[in-house]
C-alpha cells in the first residue's frame, strides 16, 4: 500500500435475519445489485430497502451471523467467472465447481444482471436448431437465438424433450448449459448420467440448485446460467440454455418475496415476476456479424395444473417467448411420446429457418395430422367408413407412426428427410403398423451401410438434389426385397 492513501468503507450492522434475507441498518450509500461483506467472509447481494433497513440476500450459508454483526460495502456489481474452462463442468449458482474437479480457470468476469442486448444488435433468426425431435422439426421448427417455451402438466416429458434436443447437438458446435431449478437429487442424478453415456457432457455446463439448496441460490441460478451462455455467444458460439424448470423458479421468488415482506399479486406471486422473468428471456438473441454473430436459444420449462395454460406463470412465459411446445398428458396415456399436442403449439418464427429440403417434404405434414385426429374422433362414434375416409385415415397413421419417438433417441436431419420423403411417396401407406414400425427403425442404418453417399448429398444442402432422389428409391427397393 502507498503511504498517504485513504481507504474508505461504509459499514452498517445486521439488525434481524430472516432465513436468506438479512435486514441492515446502515450502508446510506449502498444501490440495488451492489455486493456486500458479512464479518465472518459471507458475501451478500442488494435486493432493495425500505424506509430504514436495507435488504440483502445471502450468497451463502452464513451460519455463524447474528444480529449486530458488521457488514461492509463492496464497490463492485454482482460479477461471477465465466469461460471455456467451464465446458464440462457442474457449477453452482457462483459458478463456484460441485463436481469435485478443482478450480475453474475463468477467462472473464460477467454481471449477473446485465442488460440484454438492443435491437440494433441484433440480426433476424435465420438457422435452424436441429433438435432431433421429428414432430418438432418438420411442424414446429426452432431458430438459433428463439425462446422456446416447453409447457405441459407433470409427468408428460418436458424433461426428456429438453435432454433428447441438448443430446442432439452432440459434434454440432452447439454449446448447451442445463440449469435445474428445484429438482430432487436423484433425478439430477439420472440426467448426468444421460449426457455422460450420450457423450455430451464435455461440450456443456451443469448448474444445479435442486430443491434442497437454499432459496436464494434457486433464485440466482437462472441468471448465471443466461451470464455463461453470454460469455459463449460473444465469442460466436451458437448457444442453447435450458431451464428446468422456471415455475419453481417462480415458487423461489415468491418465498423470497414474502421474507422481503413484498405484497402477493395474483397466485400469491410479487407483481414483478413478469419482469423479472422478461428480463431473463430478453437475453436470448443473434448477434450481428460485428458482435461475433453468436447466438442464444432458451428453452425454458414451466409446468401447468391439470392442463391449465391459463396460469399466471404459463401465460407470463407465453407472452415473452416466441412460442410454445405444449405436451398433453392425454397424448402421453395414449402412448403418443414425445406427447406434444401439435394442434397448441406453435413456433412464431415458422419454417423459414428450415433447409428447403425438410420444408418441402413436411409442408401440410401438420394439417395433415391434426385432420386424422379429427377423423379419429369421429370413429368412435360411427361405423361403416368409405374407402376414401379409411385411405385418409391409414394415411394420418402413418404420420403419428414417424411422429412417435423413442426417449434418448433423437432423430438426425438427413433420417428425417428420408423418413418424409418415403412418406410422401406413399411408400409407408401400404405397410401394417409393425412393418412401418421396422421400415423407421431400420431404413437410416441401411442406407448409412449401403449408400452413405446420400447421406453427404442430403447433408447440409438447401434443396434436395435429384441424385440423392434416385438413389433413395434404390435404397427403397432394395431394402424392400431384401426384407
Amino acid at each position: 500500500m502507498q503511504s498517504g492513501m485513504v481507504f474508505v468503507r461504509e459499514f452498517g450492522v445486521i439488525r434481524e435475519i430472516k432465513g436468506a434475507i438479512v435486514k441492515i441498518v446502515g450502508l446510506d450509500s449502498c444501490m440495488t445489485g451492489q455486493l456486500v461483506s458479512f464479518s465472518e467472509g459471507t458475501k451478500g447481494f442488494v435486493m432493495g430497502f425500505d424506509d430504514s433497513e436495507v435488504l440483502v440476500l445471502l450468497l451463502g450459508q452464513g451460519r455463524s451471523l447474528r444480529a449486530g454483526d458488521r457488514v461492509f460495502s463492496l464497490p463492485e456489481p454482482f460479477r461471477v467467472p465465466v469461460g471455456y474452462g467451464f465446458l464440462g463442468r457442474i457449477v453452482n449458482h457462483l459458478c463456484e465447481p460441485l463436481d469435485g474437479k478443482g478450480k475453474v480457470r475463468a477467462d472473464d468476469f460477467y454481471d449477473i444482471f446485465s442488460q440484454a442486448h438492443s435491437v440494433l444488435d441484433r440480426v433476424p433468426i435465420s438457422d435452424m436448431l436441429v433438435t432431433g425431435i421429428r414432430s418438432i422439426d418438420s411442424s414446429i421448427p426452432i431458430g438459433k437465438g428463439q425462446r422456446q417455451l416447453i409447457i405441459g402438466d407433470r409427468m408428460t416429458g418436458k424433461t426428456t424433450l429438453a435432454v433428447d434436443t441438448v443430446i442432439n447437438q452432440k459434434d454440432t458446435g452447439v454449446i448447451c448449459i442445463y440449469c435445474c431449478i428445484g429438482g430432487d437429487f436423484a433425478s439430477f442424478e439420472s440426467l448426468v448420467a444421460t449426457f455422460k453415456r450420450h457423450g455430451i457432457l464435455d461440450s456443456m455446463v451443469i448448474l444445479p440448485a435442486l430443491g434442497a439448496a437454499p432459496i436464494g441460490e434457486q433464485y440466482l441460478i437462472p441468471f448465471t446460467a443466461a451470464t455463461l451462455g453470454e460469455f459463449f455467444m460473444h465469442a460466436g458460439k451458437d448457444v442453447l440454455v435450458v431451464f428446468d424448470d422456471l415455475t419453481k423458479h417462480a415458487w423461489a421468488y415468491r418465498e423470497l418475496s414474502l421474507l422481503l415482506e413484498r405484497p402477493p399479486g395474483r397466485e400469491a406471486y410479487p407483481g414483478d415476476i413478469f419482469h423479472l422473468h422478461a428480463q431473463l428471456m430478453e437475453r436470448a438473441g443473434k448477434l450481428s456479424g460485428e458482435l461475433g454473430g453468436g447466438s442464444m436459444t432458451f428453452f425454458p420449462i414451466a409446468d401447468t395444473l391439470q392442463g391449465d395454460i391459463a396460469g399466471f406463470i404459463p401465460t407470463n412465459l407465453i407472452s415473452m417467448t416466441d412460442g410454445q411446445i405444449y405436451l398433453s398428458s392425454a397424448l402421453f396415456s395414449e402412448g403418443f411420446k414425445p406427447a406434444i399436442d401439435l394442434g397448441l403449439s406453435v413456433s412464431r418464427i415458422g419454417n423459414r429457418v428450415q433447409p428447403k429440403a425438410l420444408k418441402d417434404l413436411a409442408k401440410d405434414l401438420e394439417l395433415a395430422y391434426l385432420q386424422y385426429r379429427s377423423m379419429l374422433k369421429a370413429t368412435r362414434l360411427e361405423s361403416g367408413f368409405s374407402e376414401d375416409f379409411a385411405s385418409r385415415l391409414r394415411h394420418g397413421e402413418k404420420i403419428e407412426q414417424i411422429f412417435i419417438q423413442d426417449k434418448n433417441s433423437p432423430s438426425p436431419l438427413e433420417e428425417q428427410v428420408i423418413l418424409y420423403y418415403a412418406f410422401k411417396r406413399g411408400v409407408l401407406d401400404v405397410l401394417s403398423w409393425e412393418k412401418c414400425s421396422e421400415f423407421k427403425q431400420k431404413i437410416f442404418s441401411y442406407i448409412q451401410d449401403n449408400a452413405p453417399e446420400v447421406l453427404r448429398l442430403v447433408k447440409g444442402a438447401d434443396q434436395f438434389p435429384l441424385e440423392a432422389q434416385r438413389k433413395i428409391n434404390d435404397c427403397l427397393i432394395r431394402f424392400f426385397r431384401a426384407g
